[in-house]
């Protein structure tokens, strides 16, 4: 997995964004989105990772393998050095070290952009991400109990955070 290239996503990425994105939704591990998403939806939430909210993608031979983002946590500006993370990886390269380049690189984006903490939601059966998150120095901060509605039942929600400076 050495030939992994991790840049700054661009608007040509989106299409590979949002199949990731969707395998992701589909799969029922790492969001409690249930609806795939459409290009006009990735626009938007692409226009929202222009400066400070980065998106960036890892490529294989030109094709986009796995993408990370910082999201807003929090509007308040109280909050303005925190960033929720985002992590995706095509459902065949999963396991295989590519969220943890991922995640190096995004936190080296945001140190440069003064966040000082990035936390992010994980549900407490996604053993796969946990693992990843943990090796990388993320903490369990706890678990919220019935967080949210995947397919008509009740999931927990598990809240993780790594402080960068």
């Amino acid at each position: 997995m050495n030939d992994i290239r991790i840049r700054n996503a661009n608007r040509r990425d989106l299409d590979q964004i949002m199949t990731i994105y969707n395998e992701g939704i589909v799969d029922r591990i790492a969001t409690l989105e249930t609806e795939e998403k459409d290009q006009q939806y990735m626009l938007d939430w692409f226009d929202k990772h222009g400066d400070r909210y980065k998106a960036i993608v890892a490529e294989m031979e030109d094709v986009v393998v796995g993408w990370a983002s910082l999201n807003i946590y929090n509007a308040r500006i109280a909050y303005n050095g925190v960033a929720d993370l985002s992590v995706y990886i095509q459902r065949e390269y999963r396991g295989k070290g590519i969220g943890g380049k991922l995640i190096s690189a995004i936190e080296v984006l945001a140190k440069e952009k003064a966040f000082h903490k990035i936390v992010l939601s994980t549900f407490p059966f996604n053993e796969l991400g946990q693992s990843l998150y943990k090796k990388m120095g993320f903490r369990i901060v706890g678990v919220y109990k019935n967080q949210g509605l995947l397919d008509g039942s009740f999931v927990d929600v598990m809240a993780m955070e790594k402080l960068l400076i």
